[in-house]
């Protein structure tokens, strides 16, 4: 158990009556040797001096206890004060924090919401695409449908390479043979026929093929076919003093004819042979570009009378702006002198009228009375 400050100085208080009650009784009994006891009261009186000193040496050590209490009190307010303070910064750091982990939590949420709905559009899109893919496939499995496809791919390359008035969709020939598309170039070279019908069978067999034999077998199926197609369009489209000497083929599909250039080399030659040439979407716009720059200039030679014509009537319109230009240059020259003269009688009529003002008749009748002008020239 610790004593207090206060308990100590009690303590030593009472020890010291207690010493010094026993020393007086003990003085009272031995009054016989109170002579004796002198020195020993002497001695007695220096302990109880000593006793005081130690007794002020407590009170001294408990003021100061007492201060170090009230310091350590003091420090314990402050650390407390600055503990609350502290905890409170935390607390409210903290609460800053978690609260600006919470937006953030709330703005990745919200967009890994909106990349779930970019996502999800992306999926419709994608089903749509295969659903799409599926349509087509549909289409070019069917003959009919496949010849359907390319002529509307075909026609719609056309009205926008051309003008409207050079081309014919589904003209007919004076073999009676139906041309998908009929282009009207000059001569040279000719109307030329564009056909869209393409054979795929041995091209999708060819896609299909799983091992070398069905390669091979397609492969072979693929060249009797595009033989028989170039000869087809040579015979059909290719009529002597009425068409061009040759014709398109087009291929609705970049891959068929990638593949046709890629492994079947000697099909195009074939069809450079019997001038059948084979065009892809990208290659028939420039043709058809081409086509477009021959026959803007085949109209310029065809209107180019009639350009002289416009030329010679712009040169005489010309030749009369000339000389209405000298014509008014002329007259320019004329009102310029007019207005000199004018100038020169205005002066000498602001001359007589200042004389006359100042009364300077002497002056006026010595000058020489000049000539009239005539009416012109006023």
């Amino acid at each position: 158990m610790t004593l207090t400050p206060d308990q100590i100085l009690l303590g030593g208080a009472i020890a010291a009556v207690l010493v010094a009650l026993v020393l007086l009784l003990t003085l009272r009994a031995a009054g016989q040797a109170a002579r004796m006891a002198d020195p020993i009261l002497f001695q007695m009186n220096q302990l109880a001096g000593r006793v005081q000193s130690i007794s002020d040496g407590q009170q001294h050590l408990a003021g100061g206890l007492h201060h170090v209490s009230e310091a350590q009190a003091a420090q314990q307010t402050r650390m407390l004060a600055l503990m609350e303070q502290r905890l409170a910064e935390v607390s409210r750091g903290m609460t800053e924090t978690l609260h600006g982990t919470a937006t953030r939590t709330a703005r990745s949420l919200g967009d890994l919401q909106q990349r779930l709905e970019t996502i999800d559009r992306a999926q419709a899109k994608i089903e749509k695409l295969s659903g799409d893919v599926l349509g087509l496939q549909d289409i070019l499995s069917n003959k009919q449908t496949r010849g359907a496809f390319g002529e509307i791919q075909l026609h719609d390359i056309v009205i926008k390479a051309l003008p409207s008035d050079a081309y014919t969709f589904q003209a007919t020939l004076s073999n009676g043979k139906r041309a998908d598309c009929l282009i009207h170039l000059p001569n040279p070279p000719g109307p030329l026929v564009i056909d869209s019908k393409f054979p795929l069978e041995a091209y999708e067999a060819l896609r299909r093929a799983e091992n070398q034999s069905q390669t091979i077998e397609a492969q072979r199926m693929m060249r009797i076919a595009v033989r028989a197609h170039i000869r087809a369009i040579s015979e059909k489209y290719i009529v002597e003093g009425e068409t061009a000497d040759g014709a398109l083929l087009f291929l609705p599909s970049e891959a068929v004819y990638a593949e046709l250039h890629a492994n079947f080399p000697e099909l195009v030659r074939e069809g450079f042979a019997a001038k059948v040439w084979i065009v892809s979407p990208t290659t028939c716009m420039a043709t058809l570009n081409t086509m477009r720059a021959v026959l803007k200039d085949a109209r310029m030679r065809e209107q180019a009378g009639a350009i002289r014509k416009e030329l010679a009537l712009l040169h005489a319109d010309v030749e009369r702006l000339g000389g209405r230009v000298e014509n008014l240059d002329r007259h320019f020259g004329q009102a310029a002198k007019d207005l000199e003269e004018i100038k020169i009688s205005a002066d000498k009529a602001g001359k007589r009228a200042r004389r006359l003002d100042n009364f300077d008749f002497e002056e006026i009748a010595r000058e020489p009375v000049a000539a009239p002008l005539p009416m012109e020239t006023l």
